[in-house]
C-alpha cells in the first residue's frame, strides 16, 4: 500500500478545510465549523507548526490500496511563514480557489510560488476551483480556471464541498499523478516499473 501526504493551500475561505473533511470523513462543515476544527481537529496533525490540520483516509485507486494524509494549511497571509514548512511536508498539492470570489483566483500565483520555491524541480498539484455548487455567484468562469491549468501546466477541476462533486475524483487524480512520477524521483523505488532483466549476451562478427 502505497502513501502520500497532501497539502491544500489557498485563500482563506475557500473551503480548504470542508474539501478535507468530506474526503476523509464524508460531511460537510461550514465556515464557521471549519474555524471551530482548525482550533479543536478532529484529527490533529503529528507536526510542530501551528495552524495545521492533518485528515488520514485509505482508498483503493485503480484497484490498489493507498493511505491519503490531507495537510489543510491556513490560508491567512499572518501564516505564510509557515507556508514553506507545509509545502517541505507535501508530496502533493491542492491549489483551491473559490469561484465565487475573484480576489482568490488572483492570489494563486503567490501559492504557485511557495511551492516552486520549496520544492526542487516542478510540484505535482491540481487546480481546483471549489464552491461550485453557488453558480449563481460565479465570479470566475470554468474556462478561466482551465486556461490558468493550462498556464500552470496542471490538471484542473472543479469541486463542491457541500455537496462532494467530485471531491474523491479530485484525490484520486492526485494519487495517480504522483503514482506516475515515483518512479522518476531520486531515490525512490517505482512500485509500476518491471523489474530490469540482465542484458542478453549479443555475437559479433568482425569484418
Amino acid at each position: 500500500m502505497d502513501s502520500w501526504r497532501v497539502a491544500v493551500l489557498g485563500d482563506g475561505g475557500v473551503g480548504k478545510t470542508a474539501l478535507a473533511v468530506q474526503f476523509t470523513l464524508n460531511c460537510f462543515v461550514g465556515e464557521s465549523s471549519s474555524r471551530h476544527l482548525r482550533q479543536y481537529p478532529a484529527h490533529p496533525a503529528p507536526f510542530s507548526a501551528s495552524r495545521e490540520d492533518a485528515y488520514r483516509k485509505q482508498l483503493v485507486v485503480d484497484n490498489k490500496m493507498c493511505f491519503v494524509e490531507v495537510i489543510d494549511t491556513a490560508g491567512q497571509e499572518e501564516y505564510a511563514t509557515l507556508r514553506d514548512q507545509w509545502v517541505r511536508e507535501g508530496q502533493g498539492f491542492i491549489l483551491v480557489y473559490s469561484i465565487a470570489s475573484r480576489s482568490t483566483f488572483d492570489r494563486l500565483e503567490i501559492f504557485r510560488q511557495s511551492m516552486r520555491k520549496v520544492k526542487r524541480g516542478d510540484p505535482i498539484f491540481m487546480l481546483v476551483g471549489n464552491k461550485c455548487d453557488k453558480a449563481y455567484e460565479r465570479e470566475v468562469s470554468r474556462e478561466e480556471g482551465a486556461a490558468l491549468a493550462r498556464q500552470f501546466g496542471c490538471e484542473f477541476i472543479e469541486t463542491s464541498a457541500k455537496t462532494a462533486l467530485n471531491v474523491e475524483r479530485l484525490f484520486m487524480n492526485l494519487v495517480r499523478a504522483l503514482r506516475n512520477t515515483r518512479s522518476i524521483e531520486p531515490g525512490t523505488p517505482s512500485h509500476q516499473e518491471p523489474p530490469k532483466k540482465a542484458p542478453k549476451k549479443s555475437k559479433c562478427i568482425i569484418l
